[in-house]
């Protein structure tokens, strides 16, 4: 993930009625030292072109609407449409032959180059797309690796038609194909605009999130700002829900279904005999992520108050990624070391049924480009056996103890008290919580239910609000 600071957040945010509405816009950049070399190429007659120029008339297009009038108290699962005449204008369209290359300049300007092959498998034509699904039907074993373009010709300025040499036919809308560059900047967009990478680092000074429970559950909107919250900032606050089981149920049918496990759909966290779970003491309850006993733990988790305790009982939550970050800093082979050996986690027991699951995880797993992704810690279930070279123990401990000396310093960590009809909303894979000790009174137990979801319904849902409210292919 890419970090960026709160000041950045807020200033690339709306700020309404105490909600982020947060606008990414993706500016799809030239190919530059690629497209200067084509040129040079072309000037010594290299490269061959087969060029169409756009018809030259007036034409007038709108940016889509990013905060369309109407939507709140109105809740829409299914995509707005695109307004009409929102599209990017193409000037020309050329093909390099030499190169498999069709290149469009757009009326800005700029211009993006498509390989052909990727043109030809990505054909939206009914015999090559499952119009119903938008799903590619078209085999690669049916696919020419090497075609060329036989003519490419604007058809209007939102639309390029491409014959094949087998004289098959692909039309592609403008905006399809813009969004689609391929320029390392465009890419990059792409990816922001798809997963919301980009995260906003906190620590004990963060005002969290905070929305009502039923609006989100109705409008759109407040959704949309929940769940850009809780993907951007790792926690967001609802408001108000009843206090009565059941409610992260009707929240996570906002969403789309929980997450099954062995503690099942839902878990009621309260002080009980025989404890199979230490959440389920009244004791401190040290810092962690849930679940890092299943090599795919829960990415999201919900939490509703019923009951809170007479006495103590305040939670706790550190951002992780934060954390992680200071330590790859100030300590970068302890980050090394928790980032590359493996950890054995196990969780036995009975409750929805027995189980005696196994893992075996990094602390922190970061991604190809070394970016902390998941962080995956849990004291309570870190297995004894360690699958660790003899002379690497000392050095774990070593890295685990500063790692979770940074957790604990007084700028990192933010306690907060729930109260009835509370419900916290926290991405399970950054943010590591716990609890304080507590005291109920008899017959009025602290009683909390909790719920997991993940992360691709989350996201899933993320998109579909984000097409509702601001319209098709508007970043949040």
């Amino acid at each position: 993930m890419l970090r960026i600071s709160e000041e950045e957040f807020k200033r690339l945010s709306n700020i309404s009625s105490g909600r982020y509405r947060v606008v990414w816009m993706a500016l799809l950049g030239r190919p530059g030292s690629m497209w200067v070399g084509l040129l040079g190429r072309l000037s010594r007659g290299r490269l061959r072109w087969n060029s169409v120029r756009a018809p030259q008339r007036p034409w007038t297009h709108t940016r889509p609407c990013l905060a369309q009038s109407g939507c709140r108290g109105h809740q829409t699962l299914m995509a707005a449409p695109l307004p009409q005449g929102a599209g990017p204008s193409i000037r020309q369209v050329q093909a390099m032959h030499a190169e498999r290359l069709v290149q469009v300049e757009w009326e800005d300007g700029s211009r993006s180059l498509y390989p052909s092959v990727w043109l030809r498998d990505n054909c939206q034509c009914p015999a090559c797309t499952l119009q119903s699904a938008q799903a590619r039907s078209l085999l690669v074993s049916q696919l020419d690796i090497d075609t060329t373009v036989d003519r490419v010709t604007v058809m209007e300025p939102t639309k390029v038609s491409i014959v094949w040499p087998d004289q098959h036919t692909s039309e592609f809308d403008a905006d399809w194909l813009k969004r689609r560059c391929f320029s390392p900047e465009a890419r990059r967009a792409q990816q922001e605009e798809l997963f919301l990478n980009k995260y906003v680092c906190w620590g004990s000074d963060l005002q969290i999130h905070t929305a009502s429970f039923e609006e989100v559950l109705q409008d759109d909107r407040a959704a949309l700002d929940w769940l850009l919250a809780l993907r951007r900032v790792g926690i967001a606050f609802l408001k108000g829900a009843p206090q009565s089981l059941g409610q992260v149920t009707r929240l996570s049918q906002r969403i789309g279904y929980l997450r099954m496990t062995f503690y099942g759909h839902t878990w009621n966290v309260q002080e009980k005999l025989a404890a199979n779970n230490v959440a389920y003491t009244s004791g401190d309850l040290s810092l962690h992520t849930d679940y890092p006993a299943l090599h795919h733990p829960p990415g999201v988790q919900f939490l509703h108050c019923i009951t809170q305790a007479h006495q103590g009982g305040e939670s706790e939550v550190v951002d992780g990624f934060h954390v992680a970050d200071q330590l790859r800093r100030e300590n970068p082979e302890a980050f090394r070391v928790l980032s590359s050996l493996l950890v054995n986690f196990t969780d036995t027991g009975a409750d929805y049924c027995d189980f005696h699951v196994q893992s075996r995880n990094h602390i922190i797993d970061v991604d190809h480009e070394g970016q902390v992704v998941r962080i995956n810690y849990n004291n309570a279930t870190r297995d004894s056996i360690m699958d660790v070279p003899l002379e690497q123990v000392q050095h774990f401990y070593s890295s685990l103890k500063a790692y979770i000396h940074l957790m604990y310093q007084p700028a990192n960590i933010l306690t907060y008290k729930m109260e009835p009809g509370d419900v916290v909303t926290f991405d399970n894979w950054r943010l590591l919580h716990g609890r304080r000790s507590y005291a109920s009174r008899p017959g009025n137990l602290r009683h909390l239910e909790g719920a997991y979801l993940d992360w691709d319904e989350v996201m899933s849902r993320l998109r579909i609000l984000r097409k509702a409210v601001h319209g098709e292919g508007s970043p949040a």
